[in-house]
């Protein structure tokens, strides 16, 4: 599916290399994963791992 079907995925970190620059990430799909030892019950209990530095 293109990131055009049903659902896209939005992104605001300009520094990975999947997105954009109009806070759209090019990927078809992404993993998301918990981050370890946090449990605060918000959003930065998350973290994208298909994340890939944009410049490294």
């Amino acid at each position: 599916m293109d990131k055009h079907g049903k659902q896209t995925i939005s992104c605001d970190v300009k520094s990975c290399k999947y997105n954009d620059m109009e806070c759209s990430c090019s990927l078809s799909e992404i993993r998301v994963t918990p981050k370890q030892n946090c449990r605060s019950k918000n959003a930065d209990e998350s973290v994208c791992s298909s994340y890939c530095c944009k410049n490294c």
